[in-house]
């Protein structure tokens, strides 16, 4: 029995530290998700800011700058953003089986750029072998690193020089399922969004001017587009992780704390068990020595005389019938 309440003991023990390591994993991905957040909604703005330039670039320029659409693209390529990490639920599932049902309705089979070894390892066993695995970046300051090798592997850092069809695949943030899977091209530029982009008003009375060559000019506004979409991207998918891996934790924290409940109900049913089961052997003890005690006085009683136990006491009582 002792063996059992010590061995209830160590479990209760163990199980309290795995839920500090659950709440402190809480309380990270907590964190995280506002820093990652924070970066999304302030590159919206820059993101408003670039569009307003390609938007000049092309009212201007009209119909001779390049346009990538009406040329066969030489590659195509994806980036499929997902987690190091696991503890995430279904997070890289979704986003490598959305990516894998779109990249397999392309004519030709594309070169895959993988962020983070889960999704590549997922990919790998679904027969699509990534040619390139990118680290997952732990902060917002190491996503413009990665943003820039992934535009030097995929060819795409030339803007309108190297024409390539691009695929970008991610989990968005959203509020009733906290992500959602979603893909986007961003290379070649389709005719829609250039037209989408020249029709746009301007916010002001007084237009634009664009200085120096407009191809030039447009194709550093589409670089910077690049590098936004993608920062973006890595951004919401980052900030997609730490919400699944924080609804993970509160999971695993609530089945702790019932755990633990039912460790601690039966570690307290089975010591007071315990309890009585000594009460008892003391008790037990207690009346043999009693009857025991009774015995050897009864031998030592005067004749005529019959013992009586009264509340714990020997006592001496006349015989029926014995005269005294």
């Amino acid at each position: 029995m002792s063996d059992t309440t010590a061995s209830l003991r160590r479990t209760i023990t163990r199980a309290g530290d795995l839920q500090s390591v659950v709440r402190t994993m809480k309380a990270v991905a907590a964190s995280s998700i506002g820093q990652y957040e924070h970066s999304v909604r302030a590159l919206a703005d820059y993101y408003r800011t670039v569009e307003l330039g390609l938007s000049a670039c092309l009212r201007a320029n009209g119909s001779e700058p390049l346009r990538p659409e009406r040329r066969r693209a030489t590659a195509s390529g994806a980036v499929v953003f997902g987690s190091d990490q696991g503890l995430v639920g279904r997070f890289n599932d979704a986003v490598a089986d959305h990516a894998l049902t779109t990249l397999a309705a392309l004519p030709t089979k594309p070169k895959v750029w993988a962020v983070g070894e889960r999704v590549h390892a997922r990919l790998t066993d679904a027969g699509l072998t990534p040619g390139g695995l990118f680290t997952v970046p732990n902060s917002v300051e190491a996503i413009t690193p990665l943003i820039g090798q992934l535009l030097v592997e995929s060819g795409a850092r030339h803007g309108l020089d190297e024409v390539t069809e691009l695929h970008l695949f991610y989990n968005h943030p959203t509020v009733g399922a906290i992500y959602s899977p979603i893909g986007q091209r961003l290379l070649p530029l389709d005719e829609s969004w250039r037209r989408e982009l020249a029709e746009r008003p301007w916010p002001a009375k007084n237009l634009p001017e664009v200085m120096d060559s407009g191809a030039a000019t447009l194709r550093a506004l589409i670089r910077e587009y690049l590098f936004v979409s993608l920062f973006r991207a890595c951004a919401e998918s980052l900030a997609s992780e730490n919400a699944s891996r924080l609804a993970a934790m509160q999971r695993a924290d609530k089945n702790i704390e019932e755990l633990l409940e039912d460790l601690n109900g039966h570690f307290h049913r089975l010591r007071q068990s315990r309890i009585d089961e000594e009460l008892f052997d003391v008790v037990s003890g207690f009346e043999a020595l009693s009857v025991e005690k009774s015995t050897a006085s009864a031998a030592r009683l005067r004749p005529g005389l019959e013992p009586c136990l009264l509340h714990g006491h020997l006592l001496e009582w006349p015989r029926y019938g014995t005269r005294q």
